[in-house]
């Protein structure tokens, strides 16, 4: 299985996996991005992305889904909203989310966040659920501290 890997050593801090991350998933239907022009779509809009830079001052990596072999937020979770997939993806049905947030406390990696209006939780999925089908957050990246590989 294809996974995010991050190289801290060359992450800048520079949020813009954020930004692409955000643009990438600026909607469920109709995708925004066609526009070509991520300053359009985001503009004047405070952005909540399924990744996250965390920066201690010494260090900055990107936080994104591990997509664990023995996910514990697939075994915390009360109403059953995550799947582990064959393909060893963790994936969510997200009418089933009643933002409970165990899945959060659950998570050793601190990948899984509150949605836009903090009624249920998202992840990164590595863009399979928008037709971009590949990780903005890697693409998008200037210092390619951020990869999309198979799992050694």
């Amino acid at each position: 299985m294809k996974k995010i890997f991050v190289n801290e050593e060359w992450c800048l801090g520079c949020h813009l996996c954020e930004y692409n991350c955000a643009f990438a998933n600026s909607t469920d239907k109709e995708p925004k991005y066609l526009e070509n022009d991520i300053a359009k779509v985001l503009k004047d809009k405070k952005i909540n992305p399924n990744i996250k830079i965390d920066d201690d001052g010494k260090i900055c990596f990107a936080v994104s889904c591990r997509h664990c072999f023995d996910p514990q937020c697939v075994k915390a979770c009360i109403n059953g909203v995550w799947t582990k997939n064959a393909d060893g993806t963790v994936t969510m049905d997200k009418e089933r989310c009643v933002g409970c947030q165990t899945c959060i406390v659950a998570c050793p990696y601190g990948c899984i966040v509150l949605n836009d209006d903090h009624t249920a939780v998202k992840k990164c999925e590595l863009c399979m659920n928008n037709v971009i089908g590949e990780p903005m957050c890697v693409k998008g990246c200037p210092n390619n501290a951020i990869i999309f590989e198979e799992e050694a």
